[in-house]
């Protein structure tokens, strides 16, 4: 008598997602966000980051904080104590004082603001360099609130150069190397 082998074939598994799919899910998810999501961010559910260009509390932000309905901007408020770091980017930040005064240079000419004044970075070839400085004769901080898109950010040509750092981040650095 012939002994019969029965082989088993193995079922395939799930093959990469279509394309189509995947962008089905993600218009699903940005949708469902959008009428889901806070509509109020309070500062007490941020944290200041003291950072290369200075010390920022991120209000809206697509890589850190996905809480919101409104998941294309990043928005932020930026303390100058002194000055602010100096870096080069595309530009297309619109930028609100909000208490003080200080003075912003745009590829070296300066442009004096204090609260309730809007600064406008314009986009262009090769971006703009900019730093940020505290005009205030009190010793108080500076604030002001930033916004820019996210298809301004990622689409226009997002390069970023730091150029020099601020004071806070080297101050923080050297603190703790020295711990």
């Amino acid at each position: 008598m012939r002994e019969r082998v029965r082989q088993r074939e193995r079922e395939e598994g799930p093959g990469p997602r279509p394309g189509y799919e995947l962008c089905f899910e993600r218009r699903q998810t940005f949708v469902e966000r959008q009428h889901r999501g806070k509509v109020v961010v309070w500062p007490h559910e941020r944290e200041w980051d003291v950072s290369r260009q200075g010390k920022i509390m991120w209000f809206l932000h697509p890589g850190a904080y996905k809480d919101t309905c409104l998941q294309d901007w990043y928005v932020f408020v930026q303390e100058i104590p002194r000055v602010s770091g100096k870096h080069r980017h595309q530009g297309g930040l619109v930028i609100f004082a909000l208490e003080g005064e200080g003075t912003t240079t745009m590829d070296d000419v300066p442009h004096h603001w204090e609260a309730g004044d809007l600064l406008i970075l314009p986009v262009k070839e090769g971006g703009v360099v900019h730093q940020h400085f505290n005009r205030r004769q009190d010793g108080q901080s500076s604030f002001w609130l930033a916004f820019i898109n996210d298809f301004i950010w990622d689409h226009v040509g997002s390069e970023m150069e730091q150029l020099e750092l601020s004071p806070l981040w080297l101050e923080q650095q050297g603190q703790a190397r020295g711990r």
